[in-house]
């Protein structure tokens, strides 16, 4: 397991559950200013051809690297990221509002 990895290598990887089934890829990493620690991976699900995807902030210690298969592994079933909160690409949410993110880590069960 690769000690450090840049950021750029992963955008674009693919996200999977434990059934192997696709849960979309990575299209952004969001850092904590105050530690400047990633916090959530945003996830884009849904849609055809980039078209409709539907973005998902994901915290970042719910993913774990399957670095051979060049993929995050995400543990839930589809349907329960179908259900998460999420945001369109174009409007995007005030991650300044502490809400937001309690929403998001109360939805996935915290950040550890």
């Amino acid at each position: 397991m690769p000690q450090l990895i840049s950021a750029t290598t992963i955008m674009g990887d693919p996200v999977v559950n434990a059934a192997g089934d696709d849960l979309g890829k990575i299209e952004e990493l969001m850092l904590g200013t105050a530690n400047g620690q990633i916090e959530y991976a945003v996830v884009s699900f849904g849609g055809f051809l980039g078209m409709g995807d539907k973005l998902f902030a994901v915290p970042w210690k719910k993913l774990t690297l399957q670095q051979h298969e060049h993929r995050f592994m995400l543990d839930l079933p589809r349907e329960t990221l179908e259900k998460a909160p999420g945001f369109d690409k174009n409007n995007w949410p005030d991650t300044a509002d502490a809400a937001w993110s309690a929403e998001i880590d109360q939805y996935y069960g915290g950040r550890a």
